[in-house]
């Protein structure tokens, strides 16, 4: 397994300017992970990755997060065939966020809702209330489906 630098080991020049990878993971171990599309920029999905994650996602080339509900490493797709081939992980300049670049394989859909991106509703105001409306994205699949058993 990778080890990763301790950022705690590195200057701040090093640590935000520097060639060393050393992500600031929480005190469970994690790191916000948010996934974009390649080409388009369009946030997919916001998720965590812990160092084993991380190490999968290098590894293998297909973006792997930790699944806080599940306890476990997820690998993204590998049930539904909607995988993420992993096109450039970048760092923020103080690497406790990560941004994942990927190609969205199977019918194009990152949501487990069968849409494109999980924010495929919007917050607006309505009579004084804070209420979700519907962006209007289609299911590219259909979930029951798709996950069923």
């Amino acid at each position: 397994m990778t080890q990763f630098a301790d950022p705690q080991t590195l200057s701040k020049a090093d640590l935000e300017s520097g060639s060393i990878f050393a992500p600031k993971f929480d005190a469970n171990g994690l790191v916000t992970a948010v996934t974009i599309e390649a080409g388009t920029n369009e946030v997919l999905m916001v998720a965590h990755m812990n160092a084993e994650a991380i190490e999968e996602t290098l590894r293998s080339g297909h973006a792997t997060y930790w699944s806080r509900s599940r306890g476990k490493l997820w690998k993204k797709g590998e049930t539904s065939g909607e995988l993420q081939e992993l096109v450039e992980l970048r760092t923020d300049c103080d690497q406790d966020a990560l941004v994942v670049v990927v190609k969205q394989t199977g019918h194009g859909a990152a949501c487990h809702t069968g849409r494109k991106s999980c924010f495929y509703r919007r917050v607006e105001m309505i009579d004084s209330a804070a209420q979700l409306v519907d962006t209007g994205a289609a299911q590219l699949f259909d979930p029951d489906e798709v996950y069923r058993g």
